[in-house]
């Protein structure tokens, strides 16, 4: 029986690609370097540290890899402020509620900093719900590295059969399965060009799944 849900947050809980879109094409800006669209898509599920050393990587950026993160969450944070539009995705919420009032543990498992993760929990009153955050930036590898969901799992203190991940990127379920976990796919409108075909299972929308249903995945 499934006891334990491990969510992604962007793209999964809310959907700050918008905001997150603007700062780096900012940056990009001022940097001066051309990010295209398919090498941009490669970017979702990555830590923005992994993100910015694939660029200085690419287009031989003299600045340190911290510098150019600390200018784009800046960029980031004042639009994430300024953004009154921004909203959990849908049905989203109802789910959370329905698996926590049911006695399933929550754990977030995401690629974003510590600083967005608490922007976004602060804002919809999210930190009641979830008993650990586990941010990639405490990691050497982003998604697809498995290592974000396997601390995940341990933190739950259960089983990885007693385990599932909800994810939207295809770095994402490549990490959840890379880390032995049954993996949702959320198949996103905002999550563009990417490829779902390893999940186990893949929904359009959050009411297809509650309690029950999650608990018994692999009964």
């Amino acid at each position: 029986m499934i006891k334990t849900v491990i969510f992604d947050m962007d793209g999964v809980i809310v959907d700050t690609e918008p905001v997150h879109h603007f700062a780096y094409h900012r940056h990009f800006e001022q940097l001066k370097i051309e990010v295209t669209p398919e090498m941009y898509s490669t970017f979702t599920g990555n830590s923005t540290k992994n993100v910015y050393q694939k660029l200085k990587d690419a287009f031989f950026l003299t600045e340190e890899v911290e510098a150019l993160v600390q200018a784009k969450r800046s960029l980031f944070n004042d639009a994430f402020d300024e953004k009154e539009d921004i909203e959990l995705l849908m049905g989203v919420h109802n789910l959370i509620q329905d698996l926590y009032n049911n006695g399933i543990l929550l754990i977030l498992a995401s690629s974003a900093s510590k600083v967005t993760i608490e922007r976004v929990f602060r804002r919809f009153g999210l930190h009641k719900y979830f008993s650990h955050i586990v941010s990639g930036e405490d990691f050497p590898k982003s998604k697809p590295h498995p290592a974000i969901f396997e601390k995940a799992a341990e933190l739950s203190g259960m089983q990885k059969e007693e385990c599932i991940v909800i994810e939207d990127s295809t770095n994402g379920i490549q990490a959840a399965k890379a880390a032995g976990l049954y993996c949702i796919g959320y198949r996103s409108e905002n999550s563009k060009m990417q490829d779902l075909a390893l999940a186990d299972m893949i929904i359009t929308r959050f009411d297809e799944l509650n309690a029950d249903k999650i608990k018994n995945l692999r009964a």
